[in-house]
C-alpha cells in the first residue's frame, strides 16, 4: 500500500502526519510526501516518508499512483494554502483513485458543518487508525 500526504506552506501539519503513520504502521509501508513546495516536501521527509517531491508536476504524475492520499481539506480545494494548491494539483487529487482521507481543517471561505470540532492532533490520529484500519483489512484478504 501507497500512502500519500499531501501539505504545503511550512508542512508541519503533514509532517505530524507522516511521524504518527510511521509509527503505527508496519515498516514495509510507503509513505510518499509530497509538498506543494520544497520546505513542506523537507519537512515531512525529515519525518519519515520514504520519497518526497515538491510541486504542481510531481503531485500531478504521483497522485494516481496512490493507495491513499492524506491532508487537509484544503488539498482539495482550488488555490487554498494562500494559493499554493493550484487547480492541476486538486485535480489531480481529486481524479486519483486513491482513497482521499482528509482532516477538516479550516480553509478560508470554507466552513464544514456537522463535525465536532476537534484539536488537529486528535484528526491526525483518526487519519492514522483509519490508514491503519485499511491495511488491516487488506492483509486480511
Amino acid at each position: 500500500m501507497i500512502i500519500g500526504v499531501v501539505d504545503g506552506q511550512g508542512g508541519g501539519i503533514g509532517a505530524h502526519v507522516v511521524d504518527r503513520l510511521r509509527k503505527a504502521l508496519p515498516e514495509d509501508t510507503e509513505i510518499v510526501a509530497l509538498g506543494t513546495n520544497a520546505i513542506a516536501t523537507a519537512s515531512m521527509m525529515k519525518a519519515g516518508a520514504n520519497k518526497g517531491a515538491s510541486g504542481e508536476n510531481a503531485i500531478r504524475q504521483t497522485a494516481p499512483r496512490l493507495d491513499v492520499i492524506a491532508g487537509g481539506l484544503a488539498v482539495l480545494l482550488p488555490h487554498s494554502m494562500l494559493g499554493e494548491m493550484t487547480p492541476a494539483m486538486v485535480e489531480a487529487i481529486v481524479r486519483s483513485r486513491a482513497l482521499k482521507i482528509v482532516m477538516p481543517l479550516k480553509s478560508e471561505g470554507v466552513e464544514v458543518v456537522g463535525l465536532r470540532d476537534e484539536p488537529i492532533p486528535h484528526l491526525i490520529e483518526e487519519v492514522v487508525q483509519r490508514v491503519a484500519s485499511m491495511i488491516r483489512e487488506s492483509n486480511d484478504v
